[in-house]
């Protein structure tokens, strides 16, 4: 099972600096973003899950509207350490849509288990930060869903043979046909690969005149839209099911 999904971020998350970008400027680029993304899933016929930062949701109630509209699903994605600004960030999304965020994503912890449970998660989606060291070094750690406190867990999924992560910075560098080659041997493994992306990656960051290192815009924009599209087109090929992430739970 292929579990697609996307972070809808600031861009605190993206570049440890800020962006020199106004925050009018962030939100058409991150629309603009997201609806090429969402035409890129609808030719492919493929779902997936987009956890939109609790500092935005506020922001993005006709985004959110589209995106639930063309049968994808809402999570959150907590950059807020209140946990009354995560809580808000839930009771929007169910005003906009008539149905409760299920998931909740952060970056290596700093939520507990029972706060999840109090804001009425149902499952948790913890991701580590961006590191191109990754390349460089084995992880060990468990890759399968579990439970604990009533709160189902579904860890970031690790390459078996190569030990390599399928966070944002790899599907970003790695060659396709490699990162293809990883997919399939998870799968022979594992019940299923979680792949995510950041929105801000299919930036055109030149024609937004935004500077940002090169380690950085490598392989972002048109660019990552096509490796996406190439990516989708191989998932459908060899017959790979996909699920959103609330469904592949049931």
């Amino acid at each position: 099972m292929i579990l697609l999904s996307f972070n809808i971020t600031d861009s605190v998350h993206f570049l440890k600096n800020k962006l020199q970008i106004s925050d009018e400027n962030l939100i058409k680029i991150i629309e603009k973003n997201t609806e090429s993304v969402l035409r890129t899933l609808e030719n492919h016929e493929v779902t997936a899950t987009f956890f939109i930062s609790d500092s935005l949701v506020s922001k993005f109630e006709k985004l959110i509207k589209l995106i639930y509209k063309e049968r994808h699903e809402i999570a959150i994605f907590q950059q807020s350490d209140y946990i009354e600004k995560n809580q808000l960030a839930k009771e929007k999304v169910f005003e906009y849509i008539g149905k409760s965020a299920k998931g909740i994503r952060n970056i290596g912890g700093g939520i507990s288990l029972d706060s999840i449970d109090q804001l009425g998660f149902s499952y948790y989606s913890p991701i580590e930060k961006m590191k191109l060291t990754y390349l460089l070094k084995r992880l060990e750690r468990k890759t399968e869903v579990y439970s604990e406190k009533g709160i189902q867990i579904i860890p970031e999924s690790i390459s078996p043979y190569t030990q390599i992560p399928y966070n944002e910075t790899i599907f970003q560098y790695v060659p396709l046909k490699y990162y293809q080659n990883m997919v399939l041997e998870t799968l022979k493994n594992e019940d299923y690969v979680l792949v995510y992306l950041n929105m801000l990656q299919f930036t055109d960051f030149e024609d937004n005149n935004l500077k940002i290192p090169f380690y950085k815009k490598y392989n972002t924009g048109k660019k990552l839209e096509d490796k996406l599209n190439s990516f989708l087109s191989f998932v459908n090929e060899n017959d790979l099911a996909t699920s959103l992430m609330k469904d592949y739970l049931l």
